[in-house]
């Protein structure tokens, strides 16, 4: 199994308690040597003169030596910042225009905040002013608040002179700022290795603070390594203007992640955006006129749903290197904008596409943000020989087949989601096998049950999951499976291989050939020690499950849309299937049973099936047969089929033999709201 980082969350809080200058009685050392009141040198207790390295036991390290300065009001000349101060933001700090401020690796600005004053305490780089913030990985530049809340301060603010479609000086919506002219190449300085932490102050419903705001900032401009958390507005908003930006890291903004409107067209290259916690809105939201920005390398992963992109008015983009995971929603169209607008990867966007993909963008990079959480994506491919337990926090993607070999058990706890990460020509080799003598433990629950999908989230698109037993079979003992020619059958029918419960398997079902085809679940010769209860089959190309002889029992099964058959069984199964719902609702489907072969008699004890598009119910083959009780049919043109003309004694229902004259349509056995634990996921 390879695994790679696929997310990175939460900033370990920084000590920023107000730090004094190391003089007074209380912290006073002794007199050096000569008897001379000590100072503190670049922190250290210098008992000689100050600069002149000192030795002895003078010479000691002077414990909270960074001093304090306060930041406040504006400055029209050039300001360069001590890293071994820390300043203390009071108010709103200006810098006018023709005057840069310079901020060295290292710096920290704290902004202290009393109740009422969020709004009006932001740092603000005017129109015709410069900025330099001079970070490095190992000390990057930190804005922060001092009571470390969300909305505490009003962040960065900078003011450009390229084009928007607000105009030339606009009036921005916070502090009545003006920006806006006619000069794309305007440069307002540059930014690398930035921490922006706890802003977005609301100043009405309508208008607040981000964590970084660029109002028409020109592509003279340099922004790089940029990391915007806690915000509860947006982490960047760009108002118009051409800015670039690069490698930005983006954590928790209550509102939108990346925003912008009035026409921005700069790229934004390498963006990681994370959702951990509830309250946040969306990864994107663009409004306005379609500036066409462009996106390359966007990843955005969310732990608690909601929507990725939104799109407002006639707003775009250019995307390339698309990665989304965890989101209900990929593509919000908010004002049924064109979809042609949003190029992704050369083609129109496409709501229906979750977007799901490996990473593209490595959150190593921003290792730099010094994040004490993480999660994980990791591969899933080859062949396991040991125990292995996934990681519901984890995104699993399949890639290629998976085997668990002999002697090995797979668990997989609640919630965890594997997606089939299928590319063109590779459906049928994309799959999960429980190899005969191995295990699987999947421990889903109603509220959280273990999801196995795919990428492109279209029927037959991989080949579900297989079990391999050593249970008795038509077929002998070691047959080939139809499928990977896989070995399966023996001798004993209380085999175990393992425990199912709370699963759902969607667009499963890849085809071989005409004659043989992958299913949801596949069960081959399995035997009745294992458990296989609620189960959801979902939008398959062939069949929902299929037993291939063995004893196996299953509980609490439900079937939609599968394309051929919703339940099959050869090879002489002789289970008992409990509680099944089938649902057809769209064209293309074959049976809710088809059963083949030898007659295994197995059991089906409540079945209910549901067709709102015709067909025909059950379909029998050859000798095969079951004892049917609780057997209710809706909606079906046909209820028995007996292909091949095998006895109507074979298959018992409520203790007679079948008719093929009855519509069995009597009220619904099984109570579809059963399941309800899939329709929620």
């Amino acid at each position: 199994m390879k695994s790679r980082k696929f997310l990175a969350m939460g900033l370990v809080s920084l000590a920023m308690g107000l730090i004094v200058s190391c003089s007074g009685d209380d912290n006073s050392p002794d007199p050096g040597p000569d008897g001379a009141a000590p100072t503190c040198t670049d922190g250290i207790k210098n008992g000689d003169e100050e600069g002149v390295d000192c030795g002895g036991s003078a010479c000691t390290a002077c414990p909270d030596s960074t001093t304090t300065e306060n930041l406040e009001g504006s400055t029209t000349e050039d300001v360069t910042l001590d890293s071994n101060i820390t300043y203390s933001l009071k108010g709103n700090y200006s810098v006018e225009s023709g005057a840069t401020l310079t901020i060295p690796a290292g710096t920290k600005i704290i902004a202290d905040v009393e109740e009422g004053q969020n709004t009006s305490t932001y740092i603000v780089i005017q129109k015709g002013a410069k900025i330099d913030i001079q970070g490095t990985a190992s000390n990057p530049v930190t804005m922060t608040s001092a009571n470390e809340e969300p909305g505490d301060w009003g962040g960065l603010v900078i003011l450009g002179d390229a084009p928007t479609t607000a105009g030339v000086d606009a009036v921005a919506e916070v502090g009545q700022l003006t920006y806006g002219g006619s000069n794309g190449s305007d440069d307002s300085g540059s930014i690398n290795y930035l921490i922006i932490n706890y802003a977005g102050a609301s100043i009405n419903p309508e208008s607040q603070f981000n964590g970084l705001t660029l109002y028409a900032v020109g592509s003279g401009t340099t922004i790089q390594n940029v990391a915007l958390l806690n915000g509860t507005d947006d982490g960047v908003e760009f108002f118009g203007g051409t800015v670039n930006a690069t490698n930005l890291y983006l954590e928790n903004n209550q509102d939108d992640a990346i925003d912008w409107t009035e026409g921005w067209n700069g790229t934004l290259t390498n963006a990681y955006v994370l959702h951990s916690i509830e309250g946040f809105s969306t990864a994107v939201e663009a409004d306005g006129e379609n500036g066409n920005p462009t996106l390359e390398n966007l990843t955005a992963v969310s732990s608690t749903g909601g929507t990725a992109l939104q799109f407002k008015i006639e707003s775009g983009a250019t995307i390339t290197g698309l990665s989304l995971a965890g989101y209900e929603t990929s593509f919000d169209f908010r004002d049924d904008g064109a979809f042609s607008n949003v190029q992704i990867d050369g083609a129109d966007a496409d709501p229906s596409n979750a977007y799901l993909a490996p990473a593209t963008v490595d959150v190593a990079s921003f290792d730099w943000v010094n994040s004490s959480t993480e999660v994980t994506t990791s591969v899933l491919e080859g062949n396991i020989t040991s125990d292995l337990t996934l990681d519901a926090d984890v995104s699993y993607f399949l890639s290629g087949n998976f085997s668990v070999e002999e002697g090995a058990t797979l668990t997989i706890p609640a919630g965890t989601v594997i997606t089939a990460d299928v590319e063109e020509g590779e459906e049928t080799s994309t799959y999960i096998v429980i190899q005969k003598g191995a295990q699987i433990d999947i421990q889903g629950t109603a509220a959280n049950p273990v999801v196995m999908t795919s990428i492109n989230q279209e029927p037959g698109d991989w080949g579900g999951l297989v079990i391999l037993g050593d249970a008795t079979t038509t077929a002998g003992i070691n047959a080939i499976a139809e499928v990977g020619q896989l070995t399966y059958g023996g001798s004993d029918d209380t085999d175990n291989s393992g425990t199912i419960d709370y699963l759902i398997i969607n667009y499963a079902g890849a085809s071989i050939n005409p004659e043989s085809q992958f299913n949801g679940l596949t069960l081959y010769a399995v035997g009745s020690g294992t458990t296989i209860t609620n189960v959801a089959l979902l939008n398959g190309t062939d069949d929902g499950v299929e037993f291939f002889g063995g004893t196996v029992n299953a509980t609490n099964m439900y079937l939609e849309n599968n394309e051929d058959d919703a339940i099959d069984w050869t090879e002489g199964w002789s289970g008992t299937l409990t509680n099944a719902y089938v649902s057809h609702t769209i064209q293309g489907f074959s049976t809710a049973v088809e059963a083949d072969g030898e007659n295994g008699n197995p059991t089906l004890t409540n079945l209910t099936a549901v067709s709102s598009t015709g067909g025909t119910a059950l379909q029998f083959k050859i000798e095969s047969g079951a004892t049917i009780t609780g057997l209710s049919l809706s909606g079906y043109e046909t209820a028995l089929d007996f292909r091949d003309d095998g006895a109507l004694s074979n298959v018992q229902i409520e203790g007679v033999d079948s008719d093929p004259t009855q519509s069995y349509e009597v009220e619904a056995i099984v109570d579809v709201s059963t399941f309800s634990w899939v329709t929620g996921n």
